[in-house]
């Protein structure tokens, strides 16, 4: 999955345990600008380096994994809880145009050197 967006908040690395670390991305995604949505994202071991680079205000193109998991707590009642899990993100220059895909010149076949165009049909 993939988002489109501004930097809200880089937050700081998080080691959790001694093999597992994570940092937060809070991103304003404004579907409709009247009601802008800020977004929390994970980024874990390795990718947590992936922000270094980000700062407030940065537009953004997020790309992420969708996880869910239950959660059961002492009394027997069961929760369930999201993640947005980073595994790419990429800066997007504010006002850019979208490059066009490069193509290769087209080639007129009509007139080949050397060649009659005697094809049957």
């Amino acid at each position: 999955m993939e988002i489109k967006g501004k930097v809200h908040e880089v937050g700081a690395t998080q080691q959790v345990s001694e093999t597992f670390k994570k940092r937060d991305l809070i991103v304003e995604y404004a579907e409709n600008p009247t009601y802008p949505e800020y977004i929390r994202f994970e980024a874990l071991q390795d990718k947590t380096a992936l922000l270094d680079t980000f700062k407030a205000g940065d537009e953004v193109e997020v790309f992420f994994n969708l996880r869910g998991r239950p959660w059961t707590d002492k009394q027997g009642k069961t929760s369930y809880f999201n993640s947005l899990v980073i595994w790419r993100i990429n800066a997007v220059a504010a006002g850019a145009p979208a490059a066009a895909p490069a193509y290769a010149a087209p080639v007129d076949v009509s007139s080949a050197p050397g060649e009659d165009d005697d094809l049957p049909f």
